[in-house]
């Protein structure tokens, strides 16, 4: 057993900084309504407007397109909900009653882009859900074949959690330029052709990104990636929990979904917290692009040596040569793993026993009892569905830790399958 506690849990949520909460302690001072009229109010609306300038700068945009939301799923929430109900009624209105609305999104979304999506579908929504490669990569050519002239949104999470696959978001968000750009032939439709042709000239399908896994250590220019909306949150950054963010496209209409004030430019009611919104400007910019590089190699020693110690156990994601500490194609701190005979229940709480903290998918959704839905979608063989083991590190995670968890690993792995007969 181990005194220190070896935290391996960061793509759930990291540590926060210091230096966040003592800028958390000074934003408390603001204890004015920034929507208020007095000198407390405009105090406090300064120090808003302020954080929601550096937001901007943080995605290479203006502040009047930075929304601050409670969460990453609240904000998830807003821009696929606000995006659906501003154009269903534009829809309903502009065409015909009989017209649906189409969605494209993927099958290894986190469930707070997948939940609303599958609301939107229940209530009359046509989606299509996009598959991935066993590595968990997005076909490009399948996401180009699924358009359709009334397709209304697209969704793409920036870098999955659970198995740290990047997307290629720029190369996306070209496809779909080209699409409402009339540069995609559209097949002939046998009714409703030129309404469906109205639609297009919308600038539809909006583009949306899940870049909650993403801030850390990949590139969040709004304007290189090419996306119409973009969403994160504090809690993955070293910030606080209880805040996130919304980017949406000047000339993109949202529709609110929480009814209350006007806060927000009327996008999301209730009272800014200050100081949460306070301590998410710190944590940005105490983000640093050479811990990216310094965690990439942990992950490539740890993936390494798990394959030489641990032959029978599988890697999941993109695990080819080509990684050698870059993250283009995986996160730089994610490693997940599949563990044949055993269940993830099992072997984290056998590790929680050594002070090692992991996790094994979304932490929304660690107490179901389905096996991940993400290692479904990349096909992976049922034996290597319940074993799951994700392990996240971050920015106080050292060599150390790697070889201590590298130590004690296998002795679990063989106490357990001894213990259990597997």
């Amino acid at each position: 057993m181990r005194n220190k506690t070896i935290y391996l849990d960061n793509a759930a949520s990291t540590p926060i900084d210091k230096k966040v909460v003592t800028e958390m302690v000074k934003a408390a001072k603001f204890y004015g309504n920034p929507s208020s009229y007095n000198d407390c109010g405009r105090q406090a609306r300064e120090y808003l407007e302020k954080a929601r300038l550096k937001v901007a700068r943080f995605l290479g945009t203006h502040s009047d397109e930075i929304t601050f939301i409670t969460s990453g799923t609240e904000a998830n929430n807003l821009a696929i909900q606000g995006i659906a109900k501003n154009l269903l009624r534009y829809c309903v209105t502009a065409l015909q009653p009989k017209l649906k609305p189409h969605i494209v999104t993927t099958k290894i979304e986190h469930p707070s882009v997948l939940r609303p999506i599958e609301r939107l579908e229940k209530e009359g929504f046509d989606v299509s859900y996009l598959s991935v490669d066993k590595e968990g990569f997005v076909n490009i050519d399948e996401l180009q074949k699924t358009l359709r002239p009334e397709t209304v949104l697209v969704s793409v999470m920036y870098a999955n959690n659970e198995i740290g696959t990047i997307e290629p978001i720029a190369k996306i968000s070209k496809v779909i330029r080209d699409f409402r750009d009339g540069n995609i032939e559209i097949p002939a439709r046998s009714s409703g052709g030129s309404k469906y042709r109205n639609l297009r000239r919308e600038k539809f399908p909006i583009f949306h990104v899940d870049a909650c896994q993403a801030t850390e250590y990949l590139d969040m220019n709004v304007n290189r990636l090419g996306v119409d909306l973009l969403t994160f949150n504090g809690s993955k950054i070293y910030g606080p929990k209880g805040i996130g963010v919304l980017y949406v496209r000047k000339g993109v209409n949202i529709s609110s979904v929480l009814l209350g004030g006007e806060q927000e430019a009327g996008l999301r009611a209730g009272t800014e917290n200050l100081m949460a919104i306070g301590g998410l400007v710190v944590a940005l910019d105490r983000i640093e692009s050479k811990e990216g590089e310094r965690v990439g190699g942990l992950r490539d020693f740890f993936i390494e040596k798990i394959e030489r110690l641990l032959p029978d156990v599988k890697i999941n994601g993109p695990v080819d040569k080509r990684l050698a500490k870059s993250f283009i194609h995986r996160l730089p701190n994610n490693v997940n793993i599949s563990v044949p005979g055993l269940t993830s229940e099992i072997l984290l709480l056998e590790l929680d026993k050594y002070g090692i903290c992991a996790g094994s998918g979304s932490a929304c959704t660690s107490h179901s009892v389905e096996p991940s839905h993400v290692l479904k979608a990349i096909g992976l063989d049922k034996k290597y569905l319940d074993g799951a083991l994700r392990f996240s590190m971050g920015r106080h995670t050292t060599k150390k830790d790697i070889d201590y968890v590298l130590k004690v690993l296998p002795k679990i792995i063989k106490d357990l399958r001894k213990r259990y007969k597997v």
